[in-house]
């Protein structure tokens, strides 16, 4: 392991570790798996930025940040000097993405994150509007395959769903799609943080080196590592925000621990294959 590397992982495990224990001590984290809490704002959303769903930086780049890290890391690997290009980068995007989607998007239909909150006792629920009556729910639960499909529900087009106290009360033009609540809620952003970050800084390294030492190197090309890196800190500081400000403690460090399990999954088959090649060098130098 290089020592960037291990400077990374002291990085983000002290952002990980030390915001989730800054959150506990002071009470600046919302529970996002409670549905009684998780719509409205964060108490202290008035105080900071990044207790704010809709700052800049999560609605932009977060929630969007393995399309940010694939788009930095193609124009690096694109502007690059030609002789230093291989196939083996691209093996290894196409594994962290087949990563990301079983994590995140889809795993035979759900997510392995939405598979876990509901092994975990998740159930799908609605938030309904505050105006039907003087007392409403809150919530309402439905089956778990609308959340499953992410089906958008409402009174005309479900009425089953909902009870005939509910039906006389909604606007039959209300819609809303519901979400899975109550089970473990994996951070999924610390989750893709922790594997954006890893796998842009595995790219980064070798072009940071190509640009410090004497060799000739395009503009383009400095300008893609100089803009991929200004990314990756942003990572690194929606890492630190994030285990502030939202999730519990033990949904944060299991979303970091799963960050750090499916970059690891990514590396092993090119570590293999590299020890592979080391080994039969070394062996016909012997022989």
């Amino acid at each position: 392991m290089s020592s960037t590397r291990s400077a990374l992982l002291a990085l983000l495990s002290g952002a990980v570790l030390g915001g989730t224990l800054y959150s506990v001590l002071n009470h600046t984290y919302l529970d996002t798996s409670d549905p009684l809490l998780s719509h409205l704002p964060h108490p202290l959303h008035h105080q900071s930025i990044f207790a704010q769903r809709t700052n800049i930086f999560n609605s932009l780049f977060v929630k969007k940040a393995w399309g940010w890290t694939s788009a930095a890391f193609a124009t690096v690997w694109l502007t690059s000097p030609p002789q230093t290009r291989s196939r083996q980068p691209w093996s290894r995007w196409a594994a962290a993405t087949a990563v990301w989607g079983a994590f995140a998007a889809w795993f035979f239909g759900p997510s392995l994150l939405e598979r876990l909150a509901v092994a975990s006792g998740g159930s799908c629920v609605l938030h309904l509007p505050s105006d039907i009556s003087d007392n409403p729910p809150v919530v309402h639960p439905v089956p778990l395959e609308y959340c499953s499909a992410k089906t958008i529900v409402s009174p005309s087009t479900h009425p089953a769903l909902f009870p005939a106290t509910l039906l006389a009360s909604l606007d039959s033009a209300w819609m809303a799609r519901p979400r899975l609540y109550n089970g473990h809620d994996v951070s999924g952003h610390i989750f893709l943080l922790t594997l954006s970050a890893l796998f842009l800084h595995s790219q980064l390294e070798p072009a940071w080196k190509l640009i410090s030492s004497p060799r000739p190197t395009s503009v383009p090309f400095k300008f893609a590592v100089v803009a991929a890196t200004a990314l990756f800190g942003i990572w690194l500081l929606m890492t630190l925000a994030t285990s502030i400000y939202w999730h519990t403690p033990f949904e944060k460090l299991t979303g970091f621990a799963l960050g750090l399990g499916g970059f690891a999954l990514v590396q092993f088959p090119f570590s293999s294959s590299t020890l592979r090649v080391a080994r039969a060098s070394l062996s016909t130098r012997v022989d």
